[in-house]
């Protein structure tokens, strides 16, 4: 018997990265390639198809059920969320000490990084799910981030897609997250 699950699972994960890399393409000029996450290879038939790695809805007593930018299963491609506000660059995490939070496992680099943030984890979670916050104001869209592009304003954590995206986002901060707080209500829905 012939499944036709896969290959069109795998047409839409394809589509959902195109969309989320369109969304942060600039409109003036086109990026590099090698600032662009590479799409998601077609199953070959054998394997079950790949799901798009950016997304996951979970509920957590303590909040409103939410989406996360997940990578490999590992909430923001598996950065530190403290290390942003207490080394004031991306540190990348340990599998040795996580968290499970909202749904996701939260990497960190110290035991020491892990118990703060599980004290208080709004305090250290990236807004907006640790997606792409240029793209959730500018163009309304959920897209991966690139945890070295990064900003903290008023003492909240922001991820950017790339440098480039990044440079936009620090034009004018404020006025993107505006926007992006008045888009996220919709987009954080399952």
């Amino acid at each position: 018997m012939v499944s036709f699950r896969q290959p069109l699972a795998a047409l839409a994960a394809g589509t959902v990265i195109a969309i989320g890399l369109a969304a942060c393409s600039p409109t003036e000029t086109a990026l590099p390639e090698t600032a662009l996450p590479e799409p998601a290879a077609a199953p070959t038939g054998t394997e079950p198809a790949a799901q798009p790695p950016a997304v996951t809805a979970a509920a957590s007593p303590e909040t409103a059920v939410t989406k996360t930018y997940l990578k490999d299963g590992v909430a923001i491609s598996g950065a530190d969320p403290v290390a942003y506000f207490s080394e004031a660059a991306f540190v990348p995490g340990s599998a040795d000490y996580t968290y499970e939070w909202q749904g996701a496992t939260w990497q960190f680099a110290s035991a020491e990084n892990r118990d703060r943030f599980a004290s208080n984890p709004e305090q250290y979670a990236p807004e907006y799910g640790g997606f792409c916050a240029w793209a959730v104001a500018a163009k309304n869209a959920l897209v991966p981030t690139d945890p070295n592009t990064w900003s903290i304003v008023d003492g909240k954590l922001y991820l950017n897609a790339n440098q480039q995206v990044q440079n936009r986002w620090q034009a004018d901060e404020p006025g993107f997250i505006a926007q992006a707080d008045s888009s996220w209500p919709t987009l954080a829905q399952p």
